[in-house]
């Protein structure tokens, strides 16, 4: 065999080489993204629907893919790095969920402080002599979302059939807080022991709108430390972005270099850990 011949057989043999594996992380690319649609999309569909929401989730797929993708544009056209790129689209991979679990916290926060003044008008709903089925339509009648939309979805179970004690159940697994534990765990302590449901609603109100009144005076109270954490988990990133265009060919070493690279994920992580820290000192549990 010439030399010619080898080098032809070599050339062959790399190509045909790097078409499987083409072809391979092709293969296991599209599983792989098959899978991680079918996953978002039916943890999409039960987050939305929790919200009282009608989308599409195949269309929220598509949104946080445009989000990934020009994220991790604008991320390689400010720093000129492509490693920089990847830990841009996982951050913007997890935006969805960092979403879903704030607004998530924002409407059950919402419920509570909406509570006490929804007891009240069952209880005065109570005492004018029309039937819990009554108020609680009464109620979603005036009141406004997340607290209307809950007691509305009640509403309609009982009106299917099932019982107040299932269709309260139900509520508290939708909101699970400890305002709503209070409440439902009265109501069925008036319902087993036969006692007056207005007064217990009442005095389940009074208890709710003080527990709040407490959490408002803490959060008060621990509302510099939180600002703390957020300056310092922000100023070291702002002094780099100074820096950067102050001493560009200083800070290429960080942005450039394996050294660099190193330094910026022991920076994240003690800069995540701060604040984390921080946080954990001022939540304060009532």
């Amino acid at each position: 065999m010439t030399a010619e011949q080898t080098v032809i057989l070599i050339t062959v043999v790399v190509a045909l080489s790097a078409a499987l594996l083409v072809w391979f992380a092709i293969d296991v690319g599209t599983i792989t993204m098959a899978r991680y649609r079918a996953d978002f999309t039916d943890r999409a569909r039960f987050q939305v629907q929790e919200f009282f929401l009608f989308i599409d989730p195949s269309r929220l797929f598509i949104g946080n893919l445009a989000i990934m993708a020009m994220g991790g544009l604008v991320v390689w056209l400010l720093t000129g790095s492509p490693l920089m790129v990847l830990p841009a689209v996982c951050i913007l991979g997890f935006l969805p969920r960092v979403t879903y679990g704030l607004l998530r916290k924002r409407r059950r926060r919402l419920f509570e402080e909406q509570l006490p003044d929804a007891l009240m008008m069952l209880c005065g709903g109570l005492r004018a002599g029309i039937g819990f089925s009554s108020a609680i339509q009464q109620l979603v009648a005036e009141a406004q979302a997340p607290l209307a939309q809950e007691f509305s979805l009640v509403l309609r179970e009982q009106r299917l059939g099932v019982t107040l004690e299932q269709s309260l159940t139900n509520l508290l697994r939708r909101m699970p807080t400890q305002a709503t534990v209070l409440v439902v765990s009265a109501m069925r302590i008036a319902s087993e022991t036969g006692g007056g449901l207005a007064e217990t609603l009442e005095r389940t109100a009074h208890t709710i709108r003080s527990r709040l009144q407490m959490e408002g005076k803490i959060g008060a109270l621990t509302a510099q430390g939180k600002l703390q954490a957020w300056v310092v988990g922000m100023l070291p990133v702002a002094l780099m972005l100074i820096l950067d265009r102050m001493e560009p060919d200083a800070m290429a070493f960080m942005w450039h270099t394996r050294m660099g690279w190193a330094t910026l994920c022991i920076i994240a992580f003690l800069e995540v850990m701060g604040v984390y820290v921080i946080r954990k000192i001022v939540a304060i549990d009532v």
